[in-house]
C-alpha cells in the first residue's frame, strides 16, 4: 500500500468498486480500502453446507442487450463474463393473497406484461397502459438513466407524487393495484413512497429479469479484477475510523491500524452518517450534519436461508411475492408480534446446469431494528453467532418457526424437505453491510418531503464525496448509476459520459 493515491475510496460495495473501476480507467491512482474480509458489500455472497447463497442480490434486470445495466456493465468490462439464467419469460415474478386463490403474474417485456396484466384483468385495459406509460415516462425524466447527456433534467413533479395516490388515481381495483406493487419488497414500498422509486425499481425488470449462476459475488470479482487491470488497488482487513486534517483541508484517512493514506480525493461507500461520525465535526458545517444524522433509515429483514434435501423441493425459476392482505400491500411493515409477517418474498439460487431440482430458497420478510436492539453492542461476521448469547439463539429460533409456518400455507410441503435452515436480522446486514440498523434500501425516500433524503454525491468538503445506495437510487441500477453521478463530479459530466458512449460502440 503506497502513502498517498489520487482517489482513496473507503468501502468496497457495489458503488466504491463502480467509482474505482470508473476512475482508474481514467488515469487516476486510486485505492479501495474495505474492514471486512470479503469485497461487494451488498453483493457478498455466503456459503452454508457447500451452498451459495447471495446477500442481496437475489435477481438483477435490464441486462438484455443495449439495455440500460447491459450498457454499463459493458462499459466496466464485465458483461461478457458474467454467468447468468434468463428468469420466466411470462411470470418472472408472481404476486398473491391470502384469500385470493388466483395468482398474479409478472412477465417480461413491456408488450408481454401488458397483455398478461389485461389478460389477467381484461376490464382494466386502459388502467393497464395508463400505468406501463407512467412507469416509462418516470424513468424517461433521469436522464443518466439512459445514458443520455443530461444528468439533472428529470421532471421533479415525480419526487412528489406518491405511487399509491397514483395507482389510486388509475383505478379502483384493490386487486389489480395490489398487484402491480406486488414487488414493493425491492424498496421496502410504504404509501407515502415517491412514484419515481417505484417506476425506477420495476421498469428495470419488466424490461429483463435474470439471477446469477452461483451468486451475485461474481460482480464483485470481477470488478476487482478490472480494477486491478487499471492499476487500481484493493485492501481487505483495512477499517478506516476517521479522516485527517491538515488545517481546514481534508489530506488522509486513518484505519483502525494506525495506518494514513493520503489522498486528493476521497469518495465515501459506506453510509453518510457513518462517514459524518468518522470527520469528528470537521469541514462541515453544524446544520448539514445535523440533517443527515436526521434522515430515517429504511426498514431491516428477517431472512431464511433453506437449503433442501436431495430432489425434495422443485425450482422454480421465478419469484413469490405474497401478502397476507390484499387490501393494504403498502402496511406490511406495520406489524405487531401477533400480525409478523404480514408478507415475503422468496427466491431461489441457481447453479451451473440447473435441473428441476431446487438446493435451496430464500425467504424474506421485514423486520425492525428494535426487535433485535437488546444485542446491538454485539458485533460478528462469522456463520457462528454464539456471542449473542442464547437469548439471541432462541429469539432467531422462535422467528424462524411462525416465518416456516407462515410458508406452508403455501407449499405445503416445504417443511418436509428442508434439510437445514440458516438465519439473518438486522443485526446480521448492519454487520456484514454496514448499513445504520440494518437498512435493506439506504435512506427512506417520502413523497411528502423528498428533499429531506435527499444526498448530491458532493459534500460541503471539496474533495470528499458520496456514492452507493443511501443517495437517490438502490439497487445494483440505482447504485451503480449513482457512482456514474459520482464519478462524474470529479472527471465532469460530459467527458465520462462521452467516454462511457464511446466505449459501447467500438
Amino acid at each position: 500500500m503506497k502513502e498517498k493515491y489520487d482517489i482513496v475510496i473507503i468501502g468496497s460495495g457495489l458503488g466504491g468498486l463502480v467509482s474505482a473501476n470508473i476512475l482508474a480507467r481514467h488515469g487516476y491512482r486510486v485505492c479501495v480500502l474495505e474492514k471486512n474480509n470479503q469485497f461487494g458489500g451488498n453483493l457478498q455472497i455466503f456459503i452454508r453446507d457447500k451452498k451459495i447463497f447471495d446477500t442481496g442480490v437475489h435477481y438483477i434486470g435490464s441486462l438484455d442487450k443495449g439495455q440500460n445495466l447491459y450498457s454499463y456493465f459493458k462499459y466496466l468490462g464485465i458483461m461478457d463474463d458474467l454467468k447468468l439464467q434468463k428468469l420466466d419469460i411470462d411470470k418472472y415474478d408472481i404476486i398473491t393473497f391470502d384469500q385470493i386463490e388466483q395468482e398474479f403474474y409478472h412477465a417480461q417485456g413491456y408488450k408481454n406484461f401488458t397483455n398478461s396484466l389485461i389478460n389477467q384483468f381484461p376490464e382494466e385495459k386502459k388502467a393497464i397502459h395508463a400505468y406501463c406509460k407512467k412507469v416509462k415516462d418516470a424513468c424517461n425524466s433521469f436522464p443518466l438513466y439512459n445514458l443520455d447527456g443530461e444528468t439533472n433534467g428529470y421532471d421533479k413533479s415525480f419526487l412528489t407524487l406518491k405511487v399509491s395516490d397514483y395507482l389510486n388515481s388509475i383505478t379502483d381495483n384493490k386487486t389489480l393495484k395490489a398487484v402491480l406493487a406486488g414487488s414493493n419488497f425491492l424498496y421496502a414500498g410504504e404509501a407515502n413512497t415517491p412514484f419515481y422509486v417505484h417506476a425506477l425499481s420495476v421498469n428495470s425488470f419488466i424490461k429483463s429479469a435474470w439471477r446469477c449462476i452461483n451468486g451475485g459475488g461474481q460482480i464483485s470479482t470481477l470488478l476487482v479484477k478490472k480494477l486491478k487491470e487499471f492499476g487500481g488497488e484493493i485492501y481487505k482487513f483495512q477499517e478506516v475510523t476517521e479522516f485527517g486534517f491538515e488545517g481546514e483541508d481534508l489530506k488522509s484517512v486513518i484505519t483502525k491500524e494506525g495506518k494514513i493514506i493520503r489522498g486528493d480525493f476521497f469518495v465515501s461507500n459506506i453510509e453518510p452518517k457513518r462517514t459524518i461520525e468518522m470527520l469528528k465535526g470537521k469541514g462541515m458545517r453544524k446544520s448539514y450534519v445535523n440533517r443527515i444524522k436526521q434522515i430515517k433509515s429504511g426498514i431491516s429483514a428477517f431472512s431464511l436461508y433453506i437449503i433442501f434435501k436431495s430432489k425434495s423441493f422443485p425450482y422454480l425459476n421465478y419469484n413469490y411475492y405474497h401478502f397476507k392482505n390484499a387490501n393494504n400491500i403498502w402496511d406490511v411493515q406495520n406489524y405487531t408480534n401477533d400480525t409478523w409477517p404480514k408478507g415475503y418474498m422468496i427466491s431461489m439460487g441457481v447453479k451451473n446446469n440447473q435441473d428441476e431440482w431446487a438446493e435451496s430458497l430464500t425467504a424474506m420478510t421485514y423486520m425492525n431494528f428494535d426487535e433485535v436492539r437488546q444485542w446491538e453492542q454485539t458485533f460478528n461476521t462469522i456463520a457462528e453467532e454464539s456471542s449473542r448469547g442464547v437469548a439471541y439463539q432462541k429469539f432467531k429460533e422462535e422467528k424462524t418457526e411462525i416465518f416456516i409456518s407462515e410458508l406452508e400455507k403455501k407449499f405445503p410441503d416445504i417443511r418436509e424437505a428442508i434439510q437445514t435452515i440458516h438465519t439473518s436480522t438486522p443485526l446480521s446486514y448492519r454487520d456484514y453491510i454496514g448499513s445504520n440498523e440494518g437498512a435493506m434500501y439506504g435512506y427512506v425516500k417520502d413523497a411528502e418531503n423528498p428533499m429531506r433524503s435527499f444526498l448530491s454525491p458532493k459534500t460541503k468538503l471539496k474533495n470528499l464525496f458520496f456514492t452507493g445506495q443511501s443517495l437517490n437510487m438502490h439497487g445494483i441500477l440505482g447504485v451503480t448509476i449513482g457512482a456514474v453521478l459520482t464519478c462524474s463530479e470529479i472527471i465532469g459530466k460530459e467527458k465520462l459520459l462521452q467516454s462511457i458512449n464511446d466505449a459501447l460502440v467500438e
